[in-house]
């Protein structure tokens, strides 16, 4: 059995890498390792705020420390009554001042960056030509997935936003369903998706997504909505301004039928005379469907699958054939449900992959 002074260093130990390992984080999801002009601002609030509190700390320790030291009994004696400073004005002022300025040091900084960060009305900015200046992303947050739509552009995607570089991108947020909250831990935000108003405010982006480990930030949805409430995950793709329109561009085209055989046979299948998917899941960047399921138009471009898993086709396929085990409480229904109750085939799973693979706008 572990002795107590064993005991003390084992947690003494797991306490310091607590306090280390807390530094730690990933570029693409780390609040403190910023990527944009918001997150910069809001890091460094936090050092500020930090820096305040560990100065009310250190004041604090030292003025307990002086008075256990100083007054402690085997130095004064049992009989010693120290000075007693009842209603003297200086300190009265003095520990009354101190706290007001350590308010106001935190307060203007802090009303500052929350009404800068709230002015979006710039979002409404057109130049001669009646083209707006700004890009704006509408965004719907759904039970458990998002939806983007681009309305300057005329186009829309799920589960992977694109943005481009340098620029403020304004966002439109509103809710479909339930209560959600967009979050971007590494660019800044979060703010709250409600489903009866429209919250807005905007984004920098400063780094293409492309030079990180996984090639994309993480978005996270940060209010408890459901049973698949942490799985409710988005990749957002930052591009230069010239990538950004030529993806636009490709966006914007007719999408091409694929040309594989195997995937014409899970185009049939995913059509309205097959499965009838086409009837919740638009696979054209203008298309809306029904708005129950995500836009897949870009689906073979994509990073994961349900905004969480793997991006291969066996993956897709264990998705497909059951998503309540991947994703409780989607509104994606069992495969077997709209095939006359029977399970699909590997053939027409494989088919099914082998379609949604390809559909692609990126080269």
């Amino acid at each position: 059995m572990m002795k107590g002074p064993k005991k003390w260093r084992l947690f003494a130990l797991m306490t310091a890498l607590l306090v280390f390992l807390s530094g730690c984080g990933r570029e693409e999801i780390s609040t403190l390792i910023p990527a944009g002009k918001v997150a910069q601002d809001q890091f460094n609030l936090l050092i500020l705020s930090s820096i305040v509190m560990l100065f009310v700390i250190i004041v604090v320790t030292i003025i307990y420390v002086l008075a256990i030291v100083k007054f402690r009994r085997s130095k004064v004696g049992e009989d010693m009554i120290p000075e007693q400073v009842e209603g003297s004005a200086r300190l009265e002022f003095i520990w009354t001042a101190i706290p007001i300025v350590l308010l106001l040091i935190l307060a203007v900084p802090t009303v500052y960056s929350t009404f800068d960060l709230a002015d979006v009305t710039a979002m409404d900015a057109q130049d001669e030509e009646g083209v707006a200046e700004n890009l704006t992303v509408n965004v719907t947050g759904k039970l458990y997935w998002w939806e983007f739509e681009y309305p300057e552009q005329e186009i829309r995607t799920a589960q992977e936003l694109v943005v481009p570089t340098g620029e403020r991108v304004y966002f439109n947020l509103i809710a479909a369903d339930v209560k959600h909250s967009f979050w971007i831990p590494s660019v800044g935000g979060k703010l709250d998706v409600n489903p009866e108003n429209v919250n807005t405010f905007y984004l920098e982006f400063d780094k293409e997504s492309s030079e990180l480990e996984e090639g994309v930030y993480f978005g996270k949805c940060a209010e408890l909505c459901g049973p698949s409430h942490a799985l409710m995950d988005f990749k957002v793709k930052t591009l230069n301004r010239e990538d950004f329109d030529a993806w636009v561009a490709a966006m914007q085209e007719e999408q091409e039928a694929p040309s594989e055989a195997l995937a014409q046979e899970g185009e049939e299948l995913f059509g309205p005379d097959g499965l009838s998917c086409i009837q919740c899941h638009a696979v054209n960047s203008a298309g809306a469907a029904t708005g129950v399921g995500p836009n897949l138009t870009t689906f073979g471009d994509r990073t994961t699958i349900a905004g969480f898993m793997e991006h291969d086709e066996e993956t897709l396929k264990n998705w497909i054939a059951d998503p309540q085990q991947y994703k409780p409480g989607n509104l994606m229904p069992e495969a077997a449900s709209l095939n006359d109750g029977k399970e699909l085939t590997d053939q027409e799973l494989n088919a099914l992959a082998a379609y949604l693979m390809s559909l692609k706008v990126e080269e």
